[in-house]
């Protein structure tokens, strides 16, 4: 893609890997800080063009398509920003239209609400010869993990008609405070957003939300006099493994059932939490450790694991497990 300065006409040529976008999203992402009410005016106005014609929003942008943009005002960066610093990750998966990395825990995969940059910043900041890098879905901020981040379009695409078909398996380990229902080996509740009283997105359990389930298998339990000592009675580790992707799906599930993940401080126990932060456990305990997709583009079948961190691998040690 070709630009000239934002001060004058600009014209853009569509490079292969942004070729199948909508004109106004296409907008939308090249023209942040720009309000879409206006991206939208403009468009309506006649003043974006795709090969000299005027164009509709809904109009699909191809390879060599020249898109001719009136000079636009972007909003005003704040004068004291905070640099984002280049970073790269551990690479668990790469070729030349996929990246997957094992997300360290306490890293926001982007920037938004109060973070000022996240892993796909930082990739950008590493790569700045990559023409194409964008998250392909999300991971919380506390879980660490499996993080798929797609490096041509048409693979984007791809994976999230996969996700929306509920194609890809994404396999999480979970340790919850308390005992696990042994009849429970799957929880379909639907689940709602909403915000908290501290402005905070949270989801809760809503006849009227998404449809929402997931699978549990108990790993390990653990009880015993150590977990007395602190006032605990019961821990058990759990594979849960998402058949639909809704935000906090796994957090909530595990709530709802009394068994909320250990470390997680907007749904899970407060005086839990403390205790356990005590003795070493300093994050939330989900990890998103397996990955079971097609390749985007070729078809394979790619089967990708992170093994569980090393902080969480010490805690676990810290405990005997009870016979399963």
């Amino acid at each position: 893609m070709s630009v000239l300065s934002k001060d004058c006409v600009q014209y853009l040529t569509i490079a292969a890997e942004e070729a199948g976008q909508r004109l106004d999203n296409y907008l939308f992402r090249i023209l942040k800080g720009v309000p879409k009410s206006h991206v939208q005016r403009i468009i309506r106005n006649g003043e974006v063009r795709i090969n000299k014609k005027r164009s509709k929003g809904i109009d699909r942008l191809q390879e060599g398509d020249l898109v001719r943009l009136p000079p636009v005002r972007m909003a005003q960066k704040p004068i004291h920003t905070t640099p984002i610093p280049a970073k790269e990750f551990d690479i668990i998966f790469e070729d030349d239209c996929l990246l997957v990395i094992n997300k360290p825990a306490g890293v926001a995969v982007h920037g938004g609400s109060g973070v000022s940059f996240g892993v796909i910043e930082q990739l950008r900041q590493a790569r700045p010869e990559a023409r194409y890098l964008e998250l392909v879905h999300r991971l919380d901020k506390d879980t660490s993990g499996l993080l798929m981040i797609a490096k041509k379009r048409s693979a984007l695409v791809r994976l999230h008609e996969d996700i929306r078909n509920n194609h890809p398996q994404k396999i999480y380990w979970a340790l919850g405070v308390g005992t696990w229902p042994e009849t429970v080996h799957q929880v379909r509740l639907p689940l709602a957003k909403y915000t908290g009283a501290q402005g905070e997105k949270m989801v809760r359990i809503d006849a009227e939300g998404q449809h929402a389930l997931t699978l549990f298998k108990v790993q390990k339990r653990f009880s015993g006099n150590l977990l007395h000592q602190i006032g605990l009675s019961h821990l058990t580790l759990l594979q849960a493994t998402l058949k639909t992707g809704r935000t906090h799906q796994i957090r909530v599930h595990m709530q709802s059932q009394q068994c909320p993940i250990a470390g997680d401080e907007r749904y899970g126990d407060y005086q839990a939490n403390k205790r356990l932060q005590k003795i070493g456990l300093k994050r939330m305990f989900l990890h998103a450790a397996e990955l079971h997709i097609r390749h985007p583009l070729l078809g394979d079948m790619l089967h990708l694991t992170a093994p569980l961190p090393t902080d969480l691998q010490q805690f676990l040690q810290q405990w005997s497990p009870d016979a399963v």
